[in-house]
């Protein structure tokens, strides 16, 4: 981790054995809350585990080709995900008649998971990607990272009011809300859900970084790699 320089094939075995481990704890449905191995294991994942429900993410490129005026859109997401099937599914399918531009946004996870969003190297990644995307006279930005929406407000202050930037995870969490209804998950009365966060990363950090990103603390539970297991 991160995982948009790995492999397909090393994301698609991450994604499985965490799955294995989220079903052991009682998971009924997953959200794979991440482009990267939404790219390279939701196909997988949902052959693996037919009996599950799956939520994948992909970056917004069809409400961003339908909404842009000048028809000149720029997508930022990792080089796993431009690399992967479903995303050159969907620019296919949704936004032939759309000039992408792209860019990886080399260290700008690393950046974000230390927190330092609204750092000097923060915003030398983003104006780098984004200036020259501003020079084709892109007016849509789509974040097709779940870590990019913690910075932006420093991505609209770098493009300006008039650039849409559109963050697809408001339409994940309606799907996540409707196969909940579908299944009858949804909790029937009026206490709170609770946050529990588990890492395969060092657990200190994390959970020092957990209010600045989420804006409220939560347990955090560590848990090591045995070679390609999680144990529980």
């Amino acid at each position: 981790v991160p995982y948009g320089p790995r492999s397909l094939e090393e994301v698609r075995a991450f994604s499985e054995e965490i799955t294995r481990f989220l079903l052991r704890r009682g998971a009924k449905l997953i959200v794979v809350a991440c482009n990267t191995a939404s790219a390279a294991a939701l196909q997988h994942l949902r052959l693996t585990f037919p009996q599950v429900p799956f939520v994948g993410m992909e970056p917004a490129v069809k409400p961003a080709a339908e909404t842009s005026r000048t028809h000149r859109v720029g997508v930022l997401a990792t080089p796993a995900t431009f690399q992967g099937a479903l995303y050159a599914s969907v620019v296919e399918r949704f936004a032939s008649g759309t000039t992408i531009f792209q860019d990886t946004l080399p260290g700008l996870v690393n950046e974000i998971e230390a927190g330092r969003l609204e750092g000097a190297e923060t915003r030398r990644i983003l104006e780098k990607a984004l200036r020259p995307m501003l020079a084709e006279q892109i007016d849509t930005v789509v974040l097709g990272c779940t870590h990019y929406p913690f910075v932006i407000p420093l991505i609209q202050e770098i493009v300006g009011p008039a650039v849409q930037v559109i963050d697809p995870a408001p339409a994940i969490a309606r799907q996540t809300r409707r196969l909940q209804e579908q299944h009858g998950w949804l909790a029937q009365n009026e206490a709170n859900g609770f946050l529990r966060f588990v890492t395969s990363g060092p657990v200190r950090p994390f959970a020092k970084i957990l209010p600045r990103l989420l804006g409220e603390s939560a347990p955090v539970e560590g848990v090591r790699w045995n070679g390609s297991n999680l144990p529980d």
